[in-house]
């Protein structure tokens, strides 16, 4: 019988708790909405208390929206730091979790266990180097290189990085309360939202919006392909369930490039280079189960 293994998906709306070893091998799982820290946290810790008859748990992977600490040298490591969700700034996520299970935590950033998790049995499988990046509420990203997650500085904030903003296409000031029109600031669900006046979902595909949000996305990811050189990029979250993105990113992306990055993937196969999520939805507590296994 394999190991089994926890894992926490914790989002900024919700968290996602799972028992198991791998997709094909669920043997619980709860979502619920993200509170305050010490209920939110206590609710964790009773749903894993409560799958004890399927056996003890060799270790517990978290992936956490952030900022989060990362370093284990660094008295607050395992921390949610300087988040915009100010009731969960420096709270002690991994400590709470270990005092109260007893087993070991591994403990990074939401977007880097999607990552991983698409790495290992998704739509990078087999790939040493990869990029998932979220478009939902907000706008984050996940590196594996060399088969494991970026970590540096702190953690890859990809979704704050300034791409060009013409003022005259495009007047709207973004909603991020760091930067304004950072990536996040101008094509992040809530930008969405606030540009055009009614939630994403609700605009027909024809709309001038998603024309707009494409060209920001592959200016993007034009940044990313020539800095972290990808094998492979993995586009999910809410806003990318609008399917006619993907055409019209991949097509910008090309024109973006002219050329200079001379790979197959993209001068040839490009629609198997930026790629919607093969776990879908399970991305991310899936892969916080494949953070688990990487320190039990």
């Amino acid at each position: 019988m394999s190991d089994l293994y926890g894992g926490i998906e914790a989002g900024g709306t919700k968290f996602v708790c799972a028992v198991g070893s791998g997709p094909d091998d669920i043997r619980a799982t709860v979502t619920f909405p993200t509170a305050a820290p010490a209920a939110t946290l206590e609710r964790a810790i009773e749903f894993f208390r409560a799958q004890r008859p399927h056996g003890a748990l060799t270790a517990i992977g978290i992936g956490s929206f952030g900022p989060v600490d990362l370093d284990p040298a660094s008295p607050t490591f395992g921390y949610v730091t300087t988040t915009p969700k100010l009731a969960w700034v420096r709270t002690d996520f991994v400590g709470t979790i270990k005092r109260a299970l007893g087993v070991p935590v591994a403990f990074d950033t939401d977007v880097n266990a999607a990552a991983l998790g698409e790495a290992r049995w998704g739509a990078a499988q087999g790939l040493s180097q990869c990029l998932y990046l979220t478009v939902g509420t907000g706008i984050g990203g996940g590196a594996i290189v060399a088969g494991r997650p970026l970590h540096g500085l702190i953690h890859p904030e990809m979704g704050h990085i300034r791409i060009p903003h013409d003022r005259d296409e495009d007047p709207f000031d973004g909603v991020c309360p760091y930067h304004g029109d950072c990536l996040e600031g101008l094509a992040c669900g809530k930008a969405l939202e606030a540009r055009w006046g009614g939630p994403p979902q609700t605009l027909p595909p024809a709309h001038p919006a998603w024309a707009l949000e494409a060209r920001y996305l592959a200016r993007a990811l034009v940044n990313y392909i020539c800095i972290l050189s990808p094998q492979r990029i993995v586009m999910g979250g809410g806003v990318m369930q609008q399917a006619q993105l993907f055409p019209l990113i991949r097509r910008h992306v090309r024109e973006l490039l002219g050329n200079y990055v001379q790979a197959p993937q993209i001068l040839e196969t490009i629609d198997q280079f930026i790629v919607p999520p093969a776990l879908g939805a399970r991305a991310g507590v899936l892969g916080a189960i494949a953070l688990g296994q990487m320190i039990g």
